[in-house]
């Protein structure tokens, strides 16, 4: 739980724990695929400052403490029988609400809690190392321990399954997880070198990662996809940062 330096001023202590984040450190890495999609090139080498980034996506169990809060509306999918587990990553959430947990996480801990940019999201991912197609190296998913028998119906509960080298979970399957940035697939062509930020705007914002509702459920490193802020998917979360 945050010290009490950082309550904002008449803000009662809350009485939940900050999410766990792990530290990301800052680093040069090279950012997309020569072999991937067309918006994943050109290759370049990109520098991300140091962040924290939260070791699980956001779970249902933190997800209800926002709504009970902020007395927002539920997401699509809330009642669904198949996402009630409250360890499972909240679905359904459009970029706006992620946006809104966000801000209010901070308005709680009195620290900026945000989205990841697809850099940081991409940097995070990789785990340190260079070049690798997925977070935990070049082996195709299938080849994963019980890859056959996982995401039948709904996203496994966060922390199922072994973390990349940076302590991150299920980064690159479970559910697409918002970015902050707007995309653009000609990014990459003109993207500044040291912590790139999205274009200015677009009509669509960048995501990242994989989900349990594809047949190919788990995302490589450097694959980007996008869809409009206001819509809401069942495979559609978000893993925030700081």
């Amino acid at each position: 739980m945050a010290s009490s330096q950082h309550q904002p001023v008449n803000q009662p202590a809350p009485d939940f724990p900050e999410p766990r984040l792990v530290a990301i450190p800052q680093g040069w890495f090279s950012m997309g695929c020569d072999a991937g999609r067309d918006d994943e090139k050109p290759v370049h080498r990109v520098w991300v400052d140091s962040f924290e980034m939260a070791a699980s996506q956001v779970t249902r169990a933190e997800y209800v403490r926002f709504l009970a809060a902020t007395a927002r509306p539920a997401p699509p999918f809330w009642n669904d029988a198949q996402f009630q587990d409250p360890e499972q990553p909240v679905v359904g959430t459009s970029w706006h609400d992620a946006a809104a947990f966000c801000d209010w996480l901070s308005s709680i801990f009195g620290r900026r809690y945000r989205l990841p940019t697809e850099a940081e999201w991409e940097r995070a991912a990789r785990g340190g190392v260079e070049n690798a197609l997925y977070p935990w190296g070049d082996s195709p998913p299938e080849k994963l321990p019980d890859y056959a028998t996982r995401w039948h119906d709904a996203p496994e509960p966060a922390g199922s399954h072994a973390p990349n080298a940076y302590g991150l979970f299920h980064i690159g399957d479970n559910v697409h997880e918002w970015c902050a940035d707007w995309y653009d697939p000609r990014y990459y062509e003109v993207t500044p070198a040291r912590n790139p930020q999205g274009p200015a705007s677009s009509g669509r914002k960048a995501s990242r990662g994989g989900s349990w509702r594809h047949h190919i459920k788990v995302s490589r490193c450097a694959a980007r996809s996008s869809i409009p802020p206001e819509f809401k998917y069942a495979d559609y979360g978000f893993r925030i940062a700081r």
